[in-house]
């Protein structure tokens, strides 16, 4: 079965990095287009970023645009979320998930079929 399973979140201070890692099994993993979400207490889950099944085109959300780079890396069927410049606002909990379609948008929880448990990020201020 499909499986997702995220790793190396953490405590790390402001300004610190992180890279999260997501391992992906039970699917073709270079036929699908997959995202990273994140979600704070209290609030919805929200997009982070997310690439094309090609991976030739990737997208972020503005919150994160210029200091997160997504990629992946089909020989070992995972998917990395490097995070730099880390601020207290980026505390969450951090979500990869497998886009069900090549079409719809990416910045919607209801466009991804299957989730991750989720890796805890905290930024110390």
């Amino acid at each position: 079965q499909v499986q997702l399973v995220e790793s190396g979140g953490g405590l790390v201070q402001a300004g610190g990095s992180l890279r999260l890692s997501c391992a992906a099994s039970g699917f073709t993993f270079g036929s699908y287009a997959m995202g990273w979400f994140r979600q704070a207490p209290g609030k919805e889950r929200e997009f982070v970023g997310g690439f094309s099944w090609t991976g030739l085109s990737t997208y972020y959300a503005d919150s994160v645009k210029g200091r997160f780079t997504i990629s992946r890396d089909n020989a070992k069927i995972t998917v990395h979320l490097q995070m730099n410049s880390l601020k207290p606002e980026d505390t969450a909990v951090y979500y990869c998930a497998r886009k069900r379609s090549a079409v719809g948008t990416y910045y919607n929880t209801g466009s991804y079929d299957y989730w991750g448990q989720g890796t805890q990020v905290t930024v110390a201020s």
